[in-house]
């Protein structure tokens, strides 16, 4: 069954929004909560001081999306590094994707960005197991230099799994385009794109979109070096 991470900064008091637990009530989820360290502090001390409140807090967190659905973890970290703590974390566990956590109501449409360096046929799986038959339209959108025989196609896949689906092309930076077409979508399914400079200069794409529109951002991880690898050898 399709597998999201959902990192939540637990001793920080953050929360997961209804419409999220509800969202994913067709998934299982693994609730990872984490506490970013201070610089010198052991992670022992931590957890001997944390454990136990971060432990209650996430079970009542897992509780919540079982009462949605789906099956439901929980685990906990102290790191001193978020973000490589959740990519560590998503590929151990080998989740098909990972949350970023943002406020919104019931989900009636979802907003899902093609572009070319992302596993479109990921994503549209993704989207398939997430809906799961559910009255949640969904609109496909392409910016930069995304063909729009790839719009297309992607629309006609989720139209055959009885998805409602709209498409949109859009000109100019897919950043920006993204943006502007959030108002009337409760939240977005976006893939995971490789590391790059301007990743590295402004910060993950996904994160940004979840800081531009504070409803939650759901991303698809790519595969793998090894699952290509798999891949290239089947096809040989």
């Amino acid at each position: 069954m399709t597998h999201v991470l959902v990192p939540v900064a637990v001793l920080d008091g953050e929360t997961v929004s209804s419409g999220l637990i509800d969202l994913l009530g067709t998934v299982n989820v693994t609730v990872l909560g984490y506490h970013v360290l201070p610089e010198q502090t052991p992670p022992d001390q931590a957890r001997a001081q944390f454990e136990e409140r971060a432990t209650s807090a996430l079970e009542d967190i897992a509780e919540e999306f079982r009462a949605a659905g789906g099956d439901a973890y929980h685990r906990l970290v102290f790191t001193g590094d978020r973000r490589q703590t959740i990519d560590r974390v998503a590929a151990e566990i080998g989740v098909d994707a990972y949350a970023v956590t943002g406020a919104t109501g019931a989900v009636d449409r979802l907003l899902v960005p093609l572009s070319g360096s992302v596993a479109v046929s990921r994503i549209l799986a993704f989207v398939e197991s997430l809906v799961g038959g559910r009255p949640i339209g969904v609109t496909l959108l392409a910016a930069g230099s995304v063909p729009e025989s790839r719009l297309d196609e992607s629309a006609a896949t989720l139209r055959e799994a009885d998805i409602e689906t709209e498409t949109r092309m859009a000109a100019g930076d897919p950043f920006d385009a993204l943006v502007e077409a959030i108002p009337g979508h409760d939240a977005v399914v976006m893939g995971e794109a490789a590391p790059s400079l301007a990743s590295l200069l402004f910060g993950e794409e996904s994160e940004r979109v979840a800081a531009a529109t504070v409803g939650p951002v759901l991303v698809v991880r790519r595969e793998s070096a090894e699952e290509v690898s798999e891949s290239e050898a089947e096809t040989q």
